[in-house]
């Protein structure tokens, strides 16, 4: 994440904004307090394959298909000798 003034990224406003389309984050700061974050939108509708986001959810797609749900949650019965 690149945080910057808010005065500056106001001035800069089509750089930053270029920015943040190619996935960066930048957060909008005044005197060291963060009052903004300007990213790229979340819209699945954008079928940009290169867009980091659309990767993630495609990769994440991928392995949904071969994922095996297990129980993580009750006791295995075994010890751990974490006690000993």
């Amino acid at each position: 994440m690149i945080t910057v003034n808010i005065s500056d990224l106001g001035s800069n406003l089509l750089a930053y904004s270029k920015r943040a389309q190619q996935g960066n984050r930048i957060e909008a700061a005044s005197k060291n307090v963060s009052l903004a974050t300007v990213g790229s939108p979340t819209n699945p509708g954008n079928r940009d394959t290169t867009h980091p986001d659309n990767v993630a959810r495609a990769r994440l797609r991928e392995l949904a298909e071969t994922a095996v749900i297990r129980d993580v949650v009750s006791p295995t019965g075994e010890s751990w000798g974490a006690m000993e």
